[in-house]
């Protein structure tokens, strides 16, 4: 009967970390509807093939060395052991017959983790949008996934360096999202904006332009794909569900990542009709994942109500931060995706210390300078090299056709596309 119950427990825990994992990978979806709907027609099958390809490759070089990096034993809590990834020690048995502790199957395990670095690797797709060459991301694509990420992973989920200064980080404000939008700043500064986005006024400033997306019901779509998708994210980051308070921290989690959404998007809502005297959608969606990247720091501390006022900040930092970096920074990023995964990330890291007592504003300071400076850093110097050797931007005839042409040789709305 023991047996059984041990059996009951760990295969109840092992499927909801794979269904968890699941609801992440449906992210992947979200994130290509997202970016799709605001990028241009001209673009837009371009931006889907780079979200398919980079899933693709972030679980292969994920199982090849991301994942022991990650998690391999290492003396360092600096450097993680680096080797290739051989195989996954999957026994129940040997669980049972050690008495130690159940947790779920590795192989789960693996999964719910190679799709956080996907998504992580999804967040720099829409910030260099519609200029780059696709090999050049798929390539970064490569390094990102199997040791820029990893590394930093371990500093914090690994036992590492964070972990041991107190750093706090329940789902990956930092360890995902401030990372993807490090190495997104890091391309878009090397890239440069699109052609048309920026023009010089008579005083010798910039202008920025606005160039609307192609479709705004794929770009609703997609947040609302993503907000479905980050319970998974959240509430799986609990790791298991076979006892009565992990069963009602899993449900507390849901309800904060929601409420945190919620108050991201009617803060960002009211605050552009305040400011631009218009409604607008974008800015709302944005608000909606402000909202829920700032919670993913900690979703199971705070009250709900705590929550809602998380994401409302959120929301009003997310508008305030696309605005500046397009009028002030000259930062063309056409998703917003460094404002909602980078600015706001760093918020949601602060606000840990709102209501965990283990939280350390020094150290969140901490976590939060180390992330930034090393996957910034080392992702500087990766696009750099392939600024210098294949180039990362497509032509200006090419720009002016599309990345559809250029990059793939169809279009995804060819009667809609005019020609030269």
């Amino acid at each position: 009967m023991e047996t059984k119950l041990i059996e009951l427990i760990y295969s109840q825990d092992t499927f909801f970390l794979l269904m968890s994992g699941a609801l992440v990978m449906w992210m992947a979806t979200g994130f290509a509807m997202l970016e799709s709907g605001m990028v241009r027609t001209k673009s837009v099958a371009e931006i889907l093939t780079k979200n398919i390809a980079l899933y693709a490759i972030a679980c292969i070089m994920y199982m090849l060395v991301g994942y022991n990096i990650m998690y391999g034993s290492s003396d360092s809590a600096w450097l993680p052991s680096i080797s290739f990834f051989l195989g996954l020690d999957n026994s129940l048995a040997q669980v049972v017959e050690s008495g130690g502790e159940l947790g779920h199957s590795k192989l789960s395990d693996f999964f719910f983790q190679v799709v956080f670095v996907a998504t992580a690797m999804s967040i720099i797709s829409g910030s260099v949008a519609e200029r780059m060459k696709l090999w050049s991301f798929l390539l970064f694509s490569v390094v990102m996934t199997a040791l820029i990420y990893p590394i930093q992973g371990y500093w914090k989920w690994g036992g590492g360096i964070l972990e041991q200064a107190g750093f706090l980080d329940f789902a990956g404000s930092g360890v995902v999202h401030l990372a993807g939008a490090s190495a997104a700043l890091a391309g878009v500064l090397l890239l440069g904006a699109r052609k048309g986005k920026y023009v010089r006024k008579p005083d010798g400033g910039l202008q920025p332009m606005a160039i609307p997306g192609s479709n705004m019901t794929f770009a609703t779509l997609g947040t609302m794909i993503l907000w479905l998708g980050w319970f998974g994210f959240n509430g799986g980051s609990q790791l298991t569900i076979t006892s009565v308070p992990a069963a009602n921290a899993v449900s507390l989690i849901f309800v904060n990542t929601n409420m945190a959404a919620a108050g991201g998007c009617i803060a960002a809502l009211i605050l552009s009709r305040l400011w631009f005297g218009k409604t607008d959608l974008t800015m709302g969606l944005n608000g909606v994942l402000a909202g829920l990247v700032a919670i993913t720091a900690e979703p199971l501390t705070p009250t709900p109500g705590l929550a809602t006022f998380i994401g409302i900040v959120g929301g009003l930092i997310v508008v305030v931060s696309i605005i500046m970096m397009d009028r002030r920074g000259h930062i063309d990023d056409p998703v917003g995706a460094i404002s909602v995964h980078g600015v706001v990330g760093i918020w949601g890291l602060l606000a840990v210390v709102l209501s965990n007592p283990k939280a350390s504003f020094i150290a969140q300071l901490e976590g939060i300078a180390l992330i930034f400076i090393w996957v910034f850093s080392t992702s500087f110097v990766t696009w750099l090299i392939l600024k210098k050797t294949m180039g990362i931007r497509l032509s200006e005839l090419d720009e002016y056709e599309g990345a559809d042409i250029a990059e793939i040789g169809l279009e995804a709305y060819p009667e809609f596309t005019q020609k030269l």
